[in-house]
């Protein structure tokens, strides 16, 4: 069993030397899988690529953001500019045409954003935009990152707005789509330049000192762990909506 606390690399070269299971997998494209990524460079997003380019059942990551990003020196990943992806309808040109798989790790928060509607610009139309864009370039696999506590019907600003997007995702209509809802994000935020959060800090810390109390889905989790259960998930390729819960993300190895 890998330890939960393995960083995205450590995690990324581990999974290089598990074998695909071609029974489960869907049918790749001839060289490989295409995925895109969108969110790349957040603390989920990061990891995700750094695992999928280990993987030797993908053949290219294209990253999608509003600024170019360094995600590492593997020839397999290709960074595009969008300067809104809320509205876009096609994917990049330099992408080909064609993708197989798409990863959503977009996300922010109020405070971040700055106020609802910029909040749910990202989470939301952003998310669906790239989500959209991917469908009509032929991805027939979709990976989101939520929220636990995601619900369209929340009282909670945040997890409506979440749980909107997992239902609007949900049709637009990909063949397999995983939904993961991780709890807080055990990640070092500061090390990409990313705004710091007291009150996820907190609760992180809170909920460590009080592991053996706190329910599993609400424990706080490492990022790699949220993008491993991602991509593992996804390439199970079961048909329709699979939605996985935090608790469930920390058991997967």
């Amino acid at each position: 069993r890998v330890h939960g606390g393995l960083d995205c690399k450590l995690r990324a070269l581990l999974a290089s030397f598990i074998p695909v299971s071609r029974s489960m997998a869907a049918a790749p494209s001839p060289a490989g899988r295409i995925a895109l990524v969108a969110g790349a460079t957040g603390l989920v997003g990061r990891c995700v690529v750094a695992e999928l380019v280990a993987r030797e059942d993908v053949a290219a990551v294209h990253c999608v953001g509003r600024r170019a990003a360094e995600l590492g020196e593997s020839s397999k990943i290709h960074s595009h500019v969008v300067a809104d992806m809320a509205t876009m309808t096609e994917l990049p040109e330099a992408i080909g045409g064609h993708v197989d798989d798409v990863y959503l790790a977009l996300g922010t928060t109020i405070k971040t954003a700055g106020s609802q509607e910029a909040f749910r610009a990202v989470d939301y139309d952003s998310v669906l935009g790239v989500a959209r864009a991917a469908r009509a370039a032929g991805a027939t696999r979709a990976g989101l990152v939520s929220s636990v506590g995601a619900d369209p019907g929340a009282s909670s600003f945040y997890l409506r707005v979440k749980g909107e997007a997992e239902a609007a995702i949900g049709g637009v209509g990909f063949e397999s789509l995983v939904v993961v809802r991780p709890s807080f994000l055990d990640g070092d935020r500061a090390a990409l330049g990313q705004p710091s959060r007291p009150g996820e800090r907190f609760a992180i810390t809170v909920a460590k000192g009080l592991r053996w109390l706190v329910p599993k889905n609400y424990q706080a989790i490492p990022v790699a762990k949220v993008a491993h259960g991602l991509i593992v998930k996804m390439a199970e390729a079961h048909p329709g909506v699979v939605t996985v819960s935090s608790g469930e993300l920390q058991e997967l190895s």
